[in-house]
Parts: C-alpha cells; sequence; structure tokens
C-alpha cells in the first residue's frame, strides 16, 4: 500500500507526518509505506491514499483521491485512529 504525506511544501509537516504514519502502520499490522510530498506534485501522484491536514486534503480531494485528514500530525493515536477510520484492513 502506497501512502502519500502531503504539506503545502512537502518538506518538515509531511516528511515528520510520514515518520509516524510509518510508526503508525508497524503498530497496526499492516503492510504499507508512507512517502512524503507537497501539494502540487501529490494532484498528479498515484497514491492509494493520501494524508495530510484537513485543508491540505479539502484542497487535494477530487472525488476520486482516497484522503485522510489529521489535525494533529504528530499525535499517534489520532493517527493510528484515522488510519482505522479510513482503511479498510486496520480494523
Amino acid at each position: 500500500m502506497k501512502i502519500l504525506a502531503v504539506c503545502g511544501n512537502g518538506l518538515g509537516t509531511s516528511f515528520m507526518l510520514s515518520l509516524n504514519v510509518n510508526k503508525a502502520l508497524k503498530e497496526l499490522g499492516i503492510d504499507g509505506e508512507c512517502k512524503n510530498m507537497d501539494l502540487a506534485s501529490a494532484k498528479t501522484e498515484s497514491a492509494d491514499y493520501y494524508i495530510g491536514s484537513p485543508e491540505i486534503m479539502e484542497q487535494l480531494s477530487d472525488g476520486k483521491k482516497k484522503v485522510i485528514p489529521v489535525i494533529n500530525m504528530v499525535n499517534l493515536n489520532e493517527i493510528k485512529e484515522m488510519l482505522r477510520t479510513h482503511i479498510p484492513e486496520a480494523k
């Protein structure tokens, strides 16, 4: 499974989020990898899921992309809960 952590510039915030998502995936036993990317690039990049702040996910959402909004990107419990909510195999 390919997940993209997305932020406006694709640097600090999305990098930190991708590290936490990878940790959450491991703890949940989900086979997947999260990489970070900026919003403009993510609009053309294919992934199973896109994760980031609600504002960024709103800009990325096109009706086809599966987006996962996260408010606190350093809160591992919130990240795991959002993964469980949006990814069927994470239940």
